[in-house]
Formats: structure tokens, C-alpha cells, sequence
């Protein structure tokens, strides 16, 4: 991009998320200049070393100074109280986004906070990995990932337009929807998996009949990937179950339901059943490789170093 969308990126968070955008942002040209701050000290040290921001600063307030864009890259349940702290110094004109993965909560935690003539669209690029940190971030996160925009209603168009493009020139697809329609797409696509996950790696350590090395020993592909998913951040995933606590209870409710049945016809020895089910899920995995948003490489894609010695010679007699 020759011009700059934003002449000032105030990222507040510099984790996964954070991280890649400002490398996305710096690699596409959509900023001028990358102004950035988070919670710790050693992060802000970290930060710096890596040079992924033009200036880092000690604290909120000071980071929203003079930008025209500022995301919040922190968990949802801390978004209120940062938008009150950033709200006096939040130049006019700015738009104000984050990244979270549930919207309503955040629109009524940050909406009230933000000034008059200050625009507030929320977005939640539907991207990551298991790792955090500032070292974790790469600037091919987006690309080809969805990125769903949020505005409240009355948000000015121009502004959401503006932040879709922003997200359009670091790879992303923009989607627009209201937040509480987000809610309920995430809660079964992103929200009920991780609690799934989650619940059966524990059970699997809690097993008194099967040993912890047992466990590790023989992940095979299944619960190897509910482990990648169960390694997420901890103090994200328990802010969003509790952001959005309604739809997630309300999918949790569903998929109790289409367990019963399931566990019924494993009882009944109902095989028709069962393959009529996972003809249907295997459709649905063929329609997400489909449409580019994984691989069908073998493994999900997964790189192996490790090679297989070759095979011996069969042993010829000389001159044969």
C-alpha cells in the first residue's frame, strides 16, 4: 500500500494477536508508525528488542496519545476498564477496535466510555495458535483468515469501512454482523470445541487407570490436536466463556443433546445411526478444506523431520 491508511497504530497488548498485527501492519505499509504498551515490564523489554514497534510505552494512556488507530489486544473482561483509563486522551476523529473473541460484553463494556466524535467498531480476526507472547506473532496470521467487524448500531460507516480495509490489506476477509449474531456463530464454531477440549484433556489426567506417561506416550491424532487447543492462554479462554456465557450454555445444552442420542445408539449397537452421523461431519470437514480454511495434507499439514532409515538391500550373490 503506497499511502498509509493511519498515520498513528496505538496497539495496547502485544501478544499473539497484537504481535502479528503490527508486523502485518509494517509489512503492508497501512500505518506510519506503531506505537505500543502492555501490562508487564518484561513484555514491554521484549517488545522492544524486537523492534516491532516504532516507540513502546509504560502505559495506556500514553499509547492512545495521538493515534488515529488504536486496538485493544488485551483479554475481553479487562476491555472496560482500559477504554476508561485511555478515554481523556483519545484524540478525535481516532477509531477505537480490539480483537476479542466476544463482542456483545465488549460493546457494553467499552461503548459508554468512549468519547463523542471517537469511532468504536469492534473486530475479532478469527485467527491464532496455541502460543503467546510477542515472540509468537508472524505477519501471515490473517492472511485468508476471516476477520468479523461488529459495529454498534449508529457507528458511522465510514469508520467500519475504513477498519475493513485495514483488515483487508493485512490478508484478512471482512465480515460484518451485529454482536450478539457473532456471539452465537462463535460460540459453536470456536467457544464449545475449546470447552470440549479442555474437558477431555483433564479427564485424561484424571484417569487413575492410565498413567500420566501413558497419556503423553500415546497421543495419537485426536487427542494430540484437543491438547494443542487445550494449551491455550488460560486467562482469555475463562474471560470469554464468562463474556459469553448465554450462547455458550445454550450450544453447551444442543450438544448434550445430540450426545445422549449418540451415546443411545452405542448402546443399542444403532450403527446406521452413527454412520449416518459421521458421513455428515466428514462433509463438513471436505466443505471447510473446500472453501481454503485448512489443509487436506496428511496430518492436518503437519511438517515431520524425523525420516525412516532406508530399507536393507536384499542380499545378491556377486555377479548377480
Amino acid at each position: 500500500m503506497t499511502t498509509p491508511l493511519f498515520n498513528r497504530m496505538a496497539l495496547i497488548g502485544v501478544g499473539l494477536i497484537g504481535s502479528s498485527i503490527a508486523r502485518a501492519a509494517r509489512a503492508q505499509g497501512v500505518v506510519r508508525s506503531i506505537v505500543a504498551t502492555a501490562r508487564s515490564g518484561p513484555t514491554r523489554a521484549r517488545v522492544a528488542e524486537l523492534g516491532i514497534a516504532d516507540r513502546v510505552v509504560d502505559t495506556n494512556a500514553a499509547a492512545v496519545d495521538g493515534a488515529d488507530l488504536v486496538i485493544l489486544c488485551i483479554p475481553v473482561g479487562q476491555c472496560g476498564a482500559v477504554a476508561a483509563e485511555i478515554a481523556p486522551r483519545l484524540a478525535p476523529g481516532a477509531i477505537v477496535s480490539d480483537v476479542g473473541s466476544v463482542k456483545a460484553a465488549v460493546v457494553k463494556d467499552v461503548a459508554p466510555h468512549i468519547p463523542a466524535g471517537v469511532h468504536f467498531v469492534p473486530a475479532h480476526p478469527v485467527a491464532g495458535t496455541e502460543n503467546s507472547g510477542p515472540d509468537a506473532g508472524f505477519p501471515e496470521l490473517f492472511i485468508d483468515r476471516w476477520c468479523i467487524l461488529t459495529p454498534p448500531e449508529g457507528t458511522d460507516p465510514a469508520a467500519t469501512d475504513k477498519l475493513a480495509t485495514f483488515w483487508s490489506a493485512i490478508g484478512a476477509n471482512v465480515e460484518t454482523m451485529t454482536p450478539e449474531h457473532h456471539d452465537l456463530v462463535l460460540a459453536i464454531t470456536s467457544h464449545l470445541p475449546h470447552l470440549i477440549a479442555y474437558t477431555i484433556v483433564g479427564t485424561a489426567d484424571e484417569l487413575g487407570r492410565v498413567t500420566r506417561s501413558e497419556v503423553l506416550k500415546f497421543s495419537a491424532g485426536g487427542f494430540r490436536d484437543f491438547t494443542r487447543i487445550a494449551a491455550s492462554d488460560p486467562t482469555m479462554w475463562r474471560d470469554i466463556f464468562l463474556a459469553n456465557r448465554d450462547a455458550v450454555l445454550e450450544m453447551l445444552g444442543t450438544f448434550g443433546e445430540d450426545l445422549s442420542k449418540l451415546t443411545r445408539a452405542i448402546r443399542r449397537g444403532d450403527g446406521d445411526t452413527l454412520f449416518d452421523l459421521f458421513t455428515r461431519t466428514r462433509a463438513i470437514r471436505r466443505g471447510i478444506v473446500q472453501i481454503g480454511q485448512d489443509s487436506d495434507a496428511p496430518d492436518f499439514g503437519r511438517p515431520h523431520q524425523r525420516k525412516l532409515p532406508p530399507l536393507p538391500r536384499p542380499y545378491m550373490a556377486e555377479g548377480e
